[in-house]
């Protein structure tokens, strides 16, 4: 399974969320720091979920980080978060 669907599968578990973008920006930093040639190192997310209301930027940011677990946080270089409550 790829990443971006793991990621998917693993925020849609936790918050189900209203809205759930996971865009794949690998290729922006190809040849870059970070990129170690999988295609799968760059990642940006759009998430609203009931879940995040009331919680600061950094809980929310917290959440996320705990959903997605350190099996796919350790293959990433690079998680951009737009989290709405």
């Amino acid at each position: 399974m790829r990443i971006e669907d793991k990621i998917r599968a693993s925020l849609i578990a936790a918050f189900a969320p209203d809205r759930l973008d996971v865009v794949n920006e690998s290729h922006k930093h190809a040849g870059h720091s970070g990129d170690d040639g999988s295609g799968e190192s760059h990642f940006r997310v759009v998430i609203r979920a009931p879940a995040f209301a009331g919680q600061s930027r950094l809980a929310r940011h917290r959440a996320v980080h705990a959903a997605l677990g350190s099996e796919i946080i350790g293959r990433i270089h690079a998680l951009a978060l737009e989290i709405d409550g």
